[in-house]
């Protein structure tokens, strides 16, 4: 049976915390999303970079899709809370960026909301990110329902991040839960995990 990761390092100690700003880099990155938590029976996500080192993981202890998870490195310092606001129709999701072991419950670093095109059957969602007081920024997350793929893109249409599928080398499908993640240049990858998750609490799958 193929590998989460053929590059997994077997029985070595968890690498050093990353410096505080390896979140963004100035290349294309790509990451390996397992879509099933590190404790057994929890729910939640865990995330190789391309060396097969764990990076990012969740670790949902209550119940699937729970309306509070957290992002946190391998360490389990926690990087975002993410909460779901009830709405009418849809719902909103709301992400606190962490500052040491608290996260600024008064202010979201960005915003979820979720839209549905009936037409061709897909699905995307608006994103507000406030990096600070004086400036927001609008992405959308762009799929197609039921599917495992989509995109992360700015306001210009420029693509920021994408989820495919993973394949092995040799060209082998692996699960559903088994999915290929490229971030590009310039971009905070600690964001596109959070919004990652948002989605994987949207379609039901942690």
């Amino acid at each position: 049976m193929a590998k989460v990761h053929p590059q997994m390092p077997a029985a070595v100690p968890p690498p050093p915390p990353p410096p505080s700003d390896s979140c963004i880099t100035s290349r294309r990155e790509t990451f390996t999303l397992w879509m099933k938590s590190l404790v057994i029976q929890g729910n939640g996500y865990t995330v190789f970079n391309s060396d097969g080192e764990i990076v990012y993981r969740i670790d949902n202890y209550d119940k699937k899709c729970s309306s509070e998870v957290y992002l946190m490195d391998l360490q389990g310092k926690v990087l975002f809370t993410i909460l779901q606001r009830k709405l009418h129709v849809f719902g909103r999701w709301e992400g606190y960026k962490c500052n040491g072991s608290k996260a600024d419950s008064q202010k979201p670093c960005f915003q979820v909301r979720k839209h549905c095109r009936i037409l061709g059957g897909g699905s995307s969602c608006e994103v507000t990110v406030r990096p600070n007081e004086a400036q927001s920024c609008y992405y959308r997350i762009q799929g197609l329902a039921g599917k495992s793929t989509f995109k992360i893109v700015n306001s210009e249409g420029g693509v920021m991040a994408e989820v495919k599928q993973k394949q092995t080398s040799s060209g082998v499908v692996l699960g559903d839960d088994v999915l290929n993640l490229v971030v590009e240049p310039h971009v905070d990858h600690s964001l596109v995990m959070a919004l990652v998750a948002v989605c994987g609490l949207i379609h039901h799958r942690m």
